[in-house]
């Protein structure tokens, strides 16, 4: 298949990209490098498949109606993945106007992309963080999802939202994917492993907010790939059992869906630390802190409806993880240096 993969030079679109490079899919790859942090680091996960014949990369930003349009009529995707946005929760407290660019406005150009251009399949990247302040646990596709707690969380829930408009108005199958606290190599220097191992490594204290309380459902990056070729490989079908007077809030009688992508497995933050330090062979200096505003107390994803549905098992337990992760992280930012 012919893929489009926006945020191609990140995190998660980077490593997506070489797994679908690696079974034969062609993959139009878009990002537009800004520098919301070190864009050495997206350069690197760029050089990774760059050269690879199947593979086109464009920079460009999601906020440009004409650019966005023009690369739908030249490359005629067959499916679209929708993985690039303004990221972070607390950034989110900074400048919330780089998210209504980016997550609201980026993601209906996207949207009219495919609306224009016979998308057969649009997957797109939701958050965990739509839970919000509901704290039923673990975390369930058919939970309601209507109280979010940071400017993140509801541009992700928009973006639900406005799928669901053009899977009822034109047909178009939409997936979305809540992904849980992804980690792993190449990650984001704003989450908290890299940050953490960062200040392990160079005897500075690690910020720990609500006094380490913290429970997250850690999902390592491979998991989180299963994830999205799964959805991508079986485009979202109307449930025929749904009903408009009791509507269930993971599905609809159109063809759309939003899935859990997580480990199952929540783990306190304290202990991810332990962790990690045994990973890197130092101990922390540890700085409690109270909880910051944005920021939930647990976080739990209930995984069955995507396993049934999609086949996905979450494999790689947090201690292998993170072992894997402390290795890459020893060997680049050494090479860095």
């Amino acid at each position: 298949m012919k893929i489009l993969v926006t945020g191609s030079a990140g995190f998660i679109g980077a490593a997506l990209t070489q797994a679908l490079l690696a079974r034969g899919d062609q993959v139009v790859g878009l990002d537009n490098h800004n520098n919301y942090y070190e864009v050495s680091l997206k350069e690197d996960r760029l050089k990774q498949f760059i050269k690879n014949t199947n593979y086109i990369h464009l920079q460009l930003d999601l906020s440009s109606r004409m650019d966005v349009e023009k690369l739908f009529a030249d490359h005629l995707p067959q499916r679209v993945v929708n993985l690039a946005a303004q990221a972070g929760v607390r950034y989110s407290l900074e400048n919330p106007l780089a998210y209504i660019d980016s997550n609201i406005v980026g993601f209906a150009h996207i949207l009219e992309g495919c609306r224009n251009h016979g998308v057969e399949h649009f997957v797109y990247a939701s958050s965990s963080s739509v839970y919000g302040a509901n704290t039923a646990m673990p975390n369930s596709e058919h939970h309601n999802v209507d109280h979010p707690l940071s400017l993140y969380a509801a541009s992700k829930k928009s973006n639900e939202l406005m799928a669901h408009t053009y899977s009822h108005l034109f047909n178009i199958p939409t997936t979305g994917l809540r992904f849980f606290t992804v980690y792993g190599p190449w990650s984001r220097p704003d989450m908290a492993m890299i940050k953490f191992a960062k200040a392990i490594l160079s005897n500075n204290p690690i910020d720990i907010y609500n006094n380490g309380q913290h429970r997250r459902d850690f999902t390592y990056i491979d998991d989180v790939i299963q994830g999205i070729i799964c959805a991508l490989d079986h485009p979202a079908v109307p449930n025929l059992d749904w009903s408009s007077q009791t509507p269930d809030a993971a599905s609809s009688n159109v063809p759309w869906r939003v899935y859990n992508v997580g480990s199952n497995r929540p783990v306190a933050l304290l202990d991810c630390i332990t962790i990690l330090e045994n990973a890197l062979g130092k101990a922390a200096i540890k700085n409690f802190l109270p909880i910051q505003p944005g920021d939930m107390l647990e976080t739990y994803a209930n995984v069955e409806n995507i396993m049934e549905d999609l086949g996905y098992f979450p494999k790689i337990r947090i201690e292998d993880g993170i072992k894997i992760f402390a290795e890459w992280f020893l060997k680049y930012y050494t090479d860095k240096t």
